[in-house]
């Protein structure tokens, strides 16, 4: 099913989408709703992220270009970050770069919704807990990383996690690509196979360090080819079996001193 979250005129709506309808459901996304018999048409309407996260999670440097080069031992620690929630954008809303630079990443990545909660889960479990699947963009600036190796200042801008369009209940996780186009290019495409730490061992250890909650969103990392886009850039991040994230990259406007 792909679960939606939009919008007509002010009024934000959760539903089902169904061929060119989008079907009205009240309720709880990760526990009991039902349809209330409202439909509307796809086109009258405005995608917004698919869901509210409680938080959202990322995993740096997760993917090589080919098979041949993933490592026989995994890292001990995997490289992990928090977004936070205020990052959160929808599909065709724009990404805001930050006042002093004038670039900034995209990185298209498969999102995880978890879906229960998740303590100390094992690998083998690990889908047991997912709700679904949506498309991720983690847009960073690595020019505030800090030179330590701190990510948090250029991962949290607001506009930076734009998520959408729709959360897929029924996916293969591991058999689907992760695509990027700018302004029509193609710059990503590689298939989840050629992430370095698996999206099961991942889930797993995160689940070992912190609970996972229902509305928790992982991003499970970008293959390679990102690159610095700048002003009027436009992103698509697509995993066909869930859809295609648009974003146009805009300047921060100047504060008026009055």
């Amino acid at each position: 099913m792909k679960f939606a979250r939009f919008k007509v005129n002010e009024d934000v709506y959760k539903g089902v989408i169904s061929e060119t309808v989008v079907k009205e459901i009240n309720g709880d996304l990760f526990g009991d709703w039902e349809y209330t018999g409202k439909e509307f048409s796809i086109k009258d309407v405005k995608l917004l992220a698919p869901l509210e996260p409680n938080q959202v999670i990322g995993i740096g440097a997760n993917f090589v270009s080919k098979t041949e080069d993933l490592p026989s031992d995994l890292p001990k620690i995997p490289v992990f970050f928090f977004k936070p929630a205020t990052s959160v954008i929808g599909p065709e809303d724009e990404i805001i770069i930050p006042a002093g630079i004038q670039q900034v990443k995209f990185e298209s990545e498969l999102a995880v919704v978890i879906g229960k909660e998740a303590k100390n889960v094992p690998e083998s479990d690990v889908l047991d807990y997912i709700f679904g699947y949506t498309v991720g963009n983690d847009v960073t600036a690595p020019q505030f990383f800090h030179q330590d190796g701190h990510w948090t200042i250029g991962k949290s801008f607001d506009t930076f996690t734009p998520l959408g369009p729709v959360i897929e209940t029924v996916l293969d996780p591991f058999n689907v690509r992760v695509e990027a186009r700018l302004n029509g290019v193609e710059k990503q495409n590689s298939p989840t196979e050629l992430m370095i730490v698996p999206l099961r061992k991942m889930i797993s250890y995160l689940s070992k360090v912190m609970t996972l909650k229902p509305g928790d969103v992982i991003l499970t990392g970008s293959p390679l080819g990102a690159e610095f886009v700048g002003e009027g850039s436009v992103i698509e991040c697509e995993i066909k079996e869930i859809g295609t994230l648009r974003n146009t990259f805009i300047t921060a406007k100047e504060t008026v001193k009055v």
